[in-house]
């Protein structure tokens, strides 16, 4: 199969305010009118959640007529073992992510879409395009918010060499390791340490690296990004330490970042 056969897999980005009805904008305010326009265009798509692909073309719909109505879009999901274990490592064994990709091997242009924000990033998606590549297919990544690259350039820690973790452990004591495993690489490296949080975990991580952190590191706290309540701060530890109560949303998904 070469490229010039089949269709193109699309990476759609899609607003960070998935969840969050009473705080939805507009799609121009976050995304730009080409990938409105490709996605307006796409009736094919490999999506993390199908509810939440719909509403997305809805909010499309109304900014651009769909080439097919919502109920005629043809949307497959990726498994939900590829949710929870993710697409590398051995995270979902057995997954074959090709038969997916069968309408572009037949020459449909199609979209790979996660809840929010850029598919395989943070999110599932990364097999389905690793396999787009064994196939021959094109891959065209499409702008929009990437809520990593948005916090740590908010955040004012070093940009030009850093990492990101995932989630780190549930476990209290696996949890504090890491942290402390990740500020001394911090440290000794210059390169920022990004990692993520879902929002009924958030006060519970804010606790940990409070008590297990150094007084001068510095920790960033994103949430809510693109949002009307959007809420970054940048801190020493010891200044927050100092507040009174965490100032930063924490009943949104956050990125916390650590550096020097």
């Amino acid at each position: 199969m070469s490229a010039a056969t089949g269709g193109t897999l699309y990476l759609v980005p899609t607003p960070l305010d998935h969840g969050c009805d009473d705080s939805q904008l507009p799609l121009p305010g976050v995304l730009p009118l080409g990938t409105i326009e490709v996605a307006a265009r796409l009736s094919h798509w490999i999506s993390e959640n199908a509810k939440s692909t719909r509403a997305f073309l809805k909010r499309v719909h109304a900014e651009l007529p769909l080439a097919q109505p919502v109920q005629a879009q043809q949307i497959v999901e990726l498994p939900r073992l590829v949710h929870k274990k993710g697409d590398h490592a051995g995270g979902a064994p057995g997954f074959d992510p090709r038969p997916l990709l069968a309408p572009a091997l037949q020459g449909h242009d199609m979209g790979l879409v996660s809840e929010a924000g850029m598919p395989a990033v943070a999110d599932p998606g990364s097999s389905v395009v690793r396999a787009a590549h064994e196939l021959g297919l094109t891959v065209v990544p499409l702008v929009g918010p990437v809520s990593l690259l948005l916090a740590l350039a908010a955040s004012g820690l070093n940009g030009q060499r850093f990492a990101f973790v995932g989630y780190l452990p549930q476990d209290e004591a696996l949890r504090a390791q890491q942290v402390q495993q990740l500020e001394a690489r911090a440290l000794k490296t210059g390169e920022t340490q990004l990692f993520i949080e879902t929002p009924y975990r958030n006060a519970a991580l804010m606790r940990c690296l409070l008590a297990h952190l150094r007084a001068g590191t510095r920790l960033s706290v994103c949430g809510a990004v693109t949002l009307p309540q959007a809420s970054v701060r940048t801190r020493t530890i010891a200044q927050w330490r100092a507040q009174p109560a965490c100032d930063c949303d924490l009943k949104m998904p956050t990125v916390y970042a650590i550096g020097v």
